[in-house]
């Protein structure tokens, strides 16, 4: 695994799609191994993810708002799986990346929805990307399509790994002070794959955490 870093400019003038700080692997080492990869992350407490978004800690996680402005439009074009951590898992996978848009559009990286949905790893990630758009005085608008999802479930049952394709030749940043969009041609770098390993939250709510964020650019199999 390595650590990428793509220009924050170039990386809104391509594409608005989560590319700003990614974690992936050239040889793909979660799809040809049987563990996967950042199960036996402990996800935060509740009195934590609580505390760390600034809401009481008595709050039930999960009772947080992630909904996003009309102009911004996230779809999931994926089946619900039948095993019943699996289906909850991926939901929460859409959630994580509605907090991220939140985020965005509400100018924070400490919004509830981001310290609900996330943990370690995974909580970093998407308060970098938050930061990014942030310093770049950038929001999103249009729609990001994501789809061909798939799940697989530690043995343990404590963590699934989420992974899908997203389509983000039609989502683009927005200048905030002039309210251009920064709208692009249709390339190879619309297309993304994205595995994210959520974990299972400690607590009678059904809520699954993003705790590891895995990202392959530029990828031919989402075409």
């Amino acid at each position: 695994m390595t650590r990428r870093s793509l220009p924050v400019a170039a990386a809104l003038t391509v594409t608005a799609a989560l590319l700003l700080t990614a974690c992936s692997s050239g040889d793909d080492e979660s799809g040809h191994n049987d563990k996967i990869a950042g199960a036996s992350k402990e996800p935060k407490t509740p009195k934590e993810s609580a505390s760390a978004s600034g809401a009481p800690s008595g709050d039930k996680p999960d009772g947080v708002d992630v909904s996003l402005p009309s102009d911004m439009n996230l779809v999931f074009d994926w089946d619900k799986p039948k095993d019943k951590n699996e289906a909850a898992a991926m939901a929460d996978a859409a959630n994580y990346l509605r907090a991220i848009y939140r985020g965005v559009d509400k100018r924070t990286a400490k919004d509830a929805a981001v310290t609900a949905y996330a943990t370690g790893d995974g909580l970093h990630y998407a308060q970098v990307q938050i930061n990014e758009w942030i310093k770049g005085r950038w929001t999103a608008t249009g729609t990001l399509r994501n789809y061909d999802a798939t799940t697989r479930s530690a043995p343990n049952g404590e963590s699934v790994e989420v992974a899908f394709c997203a389509d983000s030749g039609k989502f683009y940043g927005r200048e905030i002070k002039t309210n251009k969009v920064l709208r692009t041609k249709p390339s190879i770098a619309d297309y993304d794959h994205f595995k994210i390993v959520m974990t299972k939250f400690p607590t009678e709510a059904d809520l699954w955490q993003a705790s590891k964020v895995f990202v392959e650019t530029k990828a031919e199999k989402c075409r």
